[in-house]
C-alpha cells in the first residue's frame, strides 16, 4: 500500500494513497543524484514525524542535514553547522520561530523558508519583514518541500558569467553577490541581491510581480505574489536614501517596479 506523511493544522497525518512511499521517491530522483551541489540545511520544527521523514528525503538527494526541535538549539547548531539554507517553523518551543530569524538575521543573509500555519496570516507578513526569504504554508507535503528547497538551491548555485551592473549610484558585483550604495557596502538577503540585480538588468522597464518571482524565485514558485511588495519594502530601505519616497525603485502603478538610477 502506497503512504505518505502530510502535515495538518500542526501535526503529522499519515495518507495511505496520497503520496508514494520513500523508495518510489527515491527511485524516481536518482537520475539528479550525480549533479547535486553538497549543500548543507538546517531544518528546524518540533514535530518529530515530519522532521525525519523530510531528512529522509534531503539526505537521499545528497544534502547534508541537520535538525533542530526548539529554537535554542536551532541557534547553536546553525552556529556550528553553517547551513546554505534554512527551514524554519514559526511555532517552536522555548524560543519561537520568528525571534530564531531575528537574531539570524543579525549576522547572517542564509536563506530562509518559513513555516507558516493557513490561518496565520499576521506571522507570515512578520517573518517576511524580519527577513524570511520565502515560506510554505501548512499543510504541506515533505514531497513538496524538498521540491521548494531542490528549487531554491538550484537559482542560488545556478548563474551566466559573473559581471558588474554599475550605476550612477548603485554596484552589483554578480559573482561575489555583493553591493554598494555610493560605495558604501550594502547588507541584502540572497532575495533581496536578486531582485535588485533583476531590476538593474532591466533598467527602465516596469517589472510586474508575476515577472520577478519567474526571475527571482522561479517558476515552480506558487506562493503568494504579495511576497515581492515585502521585499521591495525592505531592499528599499536598505539603499534609499528615503524609502517613503523612492528614486532608484520607483513603483508604475498597475504595471510593477522598474529601476530608475540611471546606468554607466
Amino acid at each position: 500500500m502506497q503512504g505518505g506523511v502530510r502535515l495538518v493544522a500542526g501535526a503529522v497525518e499519515l495518507e495511505f494513497f496520497a503520496l508514494p512511499p520513500l523508495a518510489q521517491f527515491f527511485q524516481s530522483q536518482t537520475v539528479y543524484n550525480s549533479i547535486t551541489m553538497t549543500y548543507k540545511i538546517l531544518f528546524v520544527d518540533d514535530e518529530l514525524t515530519l522532521l525525519n521523514t523530510v531528512r529522509a528525503y534531503l539526505e537521499h538527494e545528497g544534502y547534508s542535514v541537520q535538525t533542530a526541535t526548539n529554537g535554542r538549539s536551532a541557534l547553536r547548531i546553525f552556529r556550528e553547522f553553517q547551513p546554505d539554507l534554512v527551514i524554519l517553523d514559526i511555532m517552536l518551543p522555548e524560543i519561537d520561530g520568528l525571534e530564531v530569524l531575528r537574531q539570524l538575521r543579525q549576522s547572517s543573509d542564509v536563506f530562509v523558508i518559513m513555516l507558516t500555519a493557513k490561518a496565520d496570516e499576521a506571522d507570515k507578513v512578520i517573518g517576511l519583514g524580519l527577513g524570511a526569504d520565502d515560506y510554505m504554508t501548512k499543510p504541506f507535503s515533505p514531497r513538496e518541500l524538498v521540491a521548494r528547497i531542490k528549487a531554491t538551491l538550484r537559482r542560488l548555485g545556478s548563474g551566466s558569467t559573473p559581471k558588474e551592473l554599475v550605476s550612477a549610484h548603485m554596484r552589483l558585483d554578480e559573482g561575489a553577490r555583493l553591493a554598494w550604495r555610493d560605495n558604501q557596502p550594502l547588507d541584502l538577503t540572497p532575495i533581496e541581491f536578486d531582485l535588485l540585480l533583476t531590476l538593474m538588468r532591466h533598467h527602465g522597464r516596469a517589472l510586474s510581480r508575476e515577472q520577478l518571482i519567474e526571475q527571482v524565485w522561479g517558476y515552480d514558485y506558487y506562493g503568494d505574489e504579495r511576497v515581492v511588495d515585502v521585499h521591495i519594502g525592505r531592499l528599499r530601505k536598505k539603499i534609499e536614501g528615503d524609502p517613503a519616497h523612492p528614486t532608484l525603485i520607483t513603483t508604475a502603478w498597475g504595471a510593477g517596479y522598474r529601476f530608475e538610477d540611471e546606468m554607466t
